[in-house]
């Protein structure tokens, strides 16, 4: 785009800019284009960057850092995102209808939550707001609760502080999947100026807490009024909206207040004590540990910053922390046996992304099992579940209450099985460890690779494609798919899958690698399982340690495959 062309573009944008924040950045930025010189070319390639294109709608809504701009999270991306969504809502027959808004912590997140609001009251719908920042799944009940015809989430979940983000359910509490993201963007993209949108001055409801009472009451529900209830808790919310609405529902469920890490305890949009807010993290876990480490709990528990995920630690007098995170795939096994140990009926689900354990826990217990794409969007769909979960600490527990991942309901039934457990003098690593005996170790891992230029994905991608590998890990590859094509299980998804055969030399019964661009972060995601058979109690480390070797070759291999 010619420097002209591309002011003159800011500045079209800049007329209709109702942030004073954004539209003072974008003067600045600007002025110093306009300055010349080393400063100005920066500011140019700064300001070219910004109107590159639109910030993209898709099943995971919008997502992206906050700034001045139609490539970043601001109110003129979000009125027009809202529009899109009222037209779509209109034209689908719910002229009318409610929209409930919810919205976390994080900067702007509040203007964007009541934004939304003013284009569905002008559009002719109804709007309801949360009261305050709640975590996404008290949103995502309040959909069903209320009747809704659609909830919208203002939240960037476990991304950096600088972004936030707009997750979009319709009226079933399920995150929208195609063809809805297309009919919302095309509403979208039809919008020539901000100056069409109707934004009403009020007319909107503010929620008081009765719908979180109601949620309280819901999720109070996943454990037994008469199970055992001793059980101590370290938490954090990792600076997020997690603790009120925690703290509240192991009271409601009788279990002991946690403990919480008090320089984490307070929703702060900048997230001062992490790198990342996100529980996987390295050092996000920190304080937690150090909390634990004087307290001696039974485990450690915490949310990211929009509570919808939750992570587990367990004692390890073998880690220097004396603490270990337990892997989603751990934890979504530990919920499954717990919920088939309460006599759960209907159908267990995870994305193919998680570990395969699940489905033989499924098969053991006499129950249907489905594998789907990534994302809640997906597993929340699944006829007749009973328990969805992903390895990226996800779990839907009470899929009538919350169709979507929940981690205040996870927390509750991984408190209700420590206490349980410890009732019988056992722990959640004595109950892994049966996993292991019944069904084989299966364990999982990661190679994540962040980026700062997209391109490189894209490039890693072509390349396994072009040349998949034959054998990774020294196993061969029996089959290599690419998930573009769909099968006849799974609808089209950017990714590949492959299986590998074990080997006698490995230990190893079976292997699997999937490789996919992240949804919502700069990042390719590769995920590694090996199978190894246990034959007793004692084979256990020996086992383990067969894991790891696999799953730190299959690393190795992969990134030189993939070039990353």
């Amino acid at each position: 785009m010619a420097a002209a062309e591309l002011i003159q573009q800011a500045r079209t944008w800049l007329a209709e800019d109702p942030d004073p924040d954004t539209r003072a950045e974008l003067e600045t930025l600007l002025a110093a284009v306009e300055s010349g010189g080393a400063t100005g070319e920066a500011a140019a390639a700064d300001l070219a960057e910004r109107f590159a294109g639109t910030l993209q709608f898709g099943t995971a809504g919008l997502r992206g850092e906050i700034g001045a701009g139609p490539m970043r999270m601001n109110r003129s991306v979000v009125i027009r995102a809202a529009a899109g969504l009222a037209a779509y809502l209109k034209a689908n027959g719910d002229a009318g209808g409610l929209v409930v808004v919810g919205y976390d912590a994080r900067h702007k997140s509040y203007d964007f939550a009541l934004d939304t609001a003013a284009v569905m009251v002008g559009a002719g719908l109804r709007a309801a707001v949360l009261p305050r920042p709640m975590p996404t799944p008290v949103l995502a009940f309040a959909i069903r609760h209320l009747g809704a015809v659609a909830g919208v989430t203002v939240t960037a979940s476990h991304n950096p502080p600088r972004d936030n983000g707009y997750k979009v359910y319709l009226g079933d509490g399920s995150q929208i999947v195609p063809p809805a993201d297309s009919g919302i963007a095309a509403g979208i993209d039809s919008i020539r100026s901000l100056t069409e949108v109707p934004l009403a001055a009020d007319g909107w409801q503010i929620l008081g807490d009765e719908v979180l009472d109601a949620y309280l009451a819901r999720t109070s529900s996943v454990v037994d009024t008469h199970s055992p209830r001793d059980v101590s808790v370290v938490y954090t919310p990792l600076h997020g909206v997690g603790r009120e609405t925690l703290t509240a529902a192991f009271k409601r469920a009788g279990f002991p207040a946690p403990t919480t890490v008090p320089e984490q305890a307070d929703p702060d949009p900048d997230f001062p004590t992490v790198a990342f807010p996100n529980p996987e993290e390295p050092g996000a876990m920190d304080l937690a540990f150090k909390s634990a480490q004087s307290i001696g709990p039974d485990i450690v528990i915490a949310n990211d910053p929009d509570a919808d995920r939750c992570a587990v630690a367990v004692p390890d007098r073998t880690s220097p922390a004396g603490w270990r995170m337990l892997r989603g795939d751990e934890v979504g096994a530990l919920l499954a046996t717990h919920l088939v140990h309460k006599n759960a009926t209907g159908t267990f689900a995870a994305s193919i992304v998680s570990s395969s354990l699940l489905s033989r826990i499924a098969a053991d217990a006499g129950l249907e099992y489905a594998d789907t794409l990534t994302g809640f969007k997906w597993i929340a769909r699944v006829d007749g579940l009973r328990y969805g979960y992903e390895e990226a600490l996800g779990y839907c527990v009470d899929p009538e209450g919350v169709r979507d991942k929940d981690g205040i309901s996870a927390a509750l039934l991984i408190a209700e099985l420590t206490a349980e457990l410890k009732q019988h003098g056992r722990t959640l690593t004595d109950l892994l460890d049966d996993l292991a005996l019944r069904h084989g170790l299966h364990a999982t891992d990661q190679l994540s690779v962040r980026v700062a230029d997209l391109s490189l994905i894209a490039d890693a991608m072509a390349r396994l494609r072009e040349a998949p590998p034959t054998a990774l890990a020294g196993l061969p590859v029996l089959t290599a798919e690419d998930l573009t094509k769909g099968t006849e299980e799974l609808p089209p998804t950017d990714g590949l899958r492959y299986h590998l055969a074990g080997t006698p030399d490995s230990g190893v019964s079976a292997a699997r690698v999937i490789v996919r661009p992240s949804g919502t972060e700069p990042k390719l995601k590769c995920y590694l399982e090996a199978v190894v058979p246990v034959t007793g109690a004692d084979g256990l480390t020996t086992a383990r340690a067969r894991a790891g070797a696999v799953l730190a070759a299959l690393k190795a291999d992969l990134s030189e495959a993939a070039g990353i």
